[in-house]
């Protein structure tokens, strides 16, 4: 493609993504910049749809850009926008939690009001820790406290509800079991051995330190949404026209919200590359729609890549502005992950 037909399909990418509206060769004359005729543009044109990179939608005399368009534009053609100051300090202050788990919410939030379409972070993988001691404490009736220390020093606390009431010495008892028989190890081998190596004692008793391990696990995968992605602003996406009108296609869009699975997959094979991806309508493979982009970019915690954030918006969205917004979310996730 020459430098004039490149011209050409920025500015008309460009005012489509603005206005929505099929652009026409008087429009592209008006604010392309080049010193040619109508006629010379309506041959560019059409070579340009010949190509596949823009086509005539309905009987309309202007074009849109096509999947191939975008795809040539966001490689090629496109000039990406430093975010703002005051939109920097916004993102700051959003990831300003010394709670992992809140910074992870904040983070979907934070890309969800700056873009407007729907933000998703990848939950990072709970590190395998083992516990270094543990003690059951008496609350009232049948509330238990119990205090665990990881092998990385985090004190944790979690209650549990048990079956029956237990006296101060059975809990003293079951401490001092627990400690001197599986201190070091990983909760998942605790779990796994509770039931081999328990069998001698009371059934009450090792129900007892199961709840306790139970708890600890569950309470640490961190968040309760599913397949480990957090979404934000879904309904955002009911406001674009393009989406908005075809009922079949949000739907189709909510399913996959709802199951995670195929967002889970994308965000996972995106987290092995390096910066910024951009995924345009259907040829990710994971999302159904040609309506929809979707831009990732991974983040760290201590220099390891720990999972992916990203937006999902349409196809006809502003990358030159979405793209940097994505890029300092994950930059300042990534560096509040490592501070804490």
């Amino acid at each position: 493609m020459d430098k004039r037909a490149q011209i050409l399909l920025k500015t008309l990418v460009e005012h489509y993504i603005s206005d929505g509206q099929p652009i026409g060769s008087r429009t592209l004359l008006q604010h392309s910049g080049l010193d040619v005729s109508a006629a010379t543009i309506r041959n560019v044109m059409s070579d340009l749809e010949h190509l596949g990179f823009i086509t005539s939608p309905h009987t309309s005399a202007g074009r849109i850009p096509t999947q191939k368009g975008y795809r040539l534009f966001v490689d090629t053609l496109l000039t990406v926008q430093p975010l703002k100051n005051q939109q920097i300090q916004q993102l700051k202050i959003g990831l300003s939690s010394p709670n992992q788990n809140e910074l992870i919410a904040s983070a979907a939030d934070m890309l969800s009001q700056l873009t407007q379409f729907a933000g998703l972070v990848m939950i990072p993988k709970r590190k395998t820790l083992s516990f270094k001691h543990l003690e059951f404490l008496p609350l009232n009736g049948k509330r238990i406290l119990v205090i665990i220390v990881t092998s990385d020093g985090n004190v944790q606390n979690r209650i549990i509800l048990t079956e029956k009431p237990y006296s101060v010495g059975e809990l003293t008892q079951a401490s001092n079991y627990f400690n001197a028989n599986f201190s070091g190890q990983t909760f998942e081998e605790v779990q796994q051995k509770l039931h081999l190596e328990l069998k001698q004692m009371q059934t009450d008793m090792k129900k007892l330190m199961a709840d306790a391990m139970d708890a600890n696990i569950h309470a640490g995968a961190g968040t309760s949404s599913k397949e480990g992605v957090i979404i934000a602003g879904e309904r955002n996406l009911l406001n674009i026209d393009e989406l908005s009108t075809n009922v079949n296609s949000l739907r189709k869009l909510f399913e996959v919200f709802d199951r995670r699975t195929s967002l889970m997959q994308l965000l996972d094979n995106s987290q092995r590359a390096e910066g910024i991806q951009i995924f345009i309508g259907g040829e990710s493979g994971y999302l159904p729609l040609d309506e929809c982009s979707m831009v990732t970019a991974p983040y760290e915690a201590d220099g390891q890549v720990v999972g992916t954030l990203g937006v999902i918006g349409p196809t006809r969205m502003a990358y030159e502005r979405v793209i940097p917004i994505v890029d300092v979310t994950a930059k300042l996730l990534s560096n509040a992950l490592s501070n804490n």
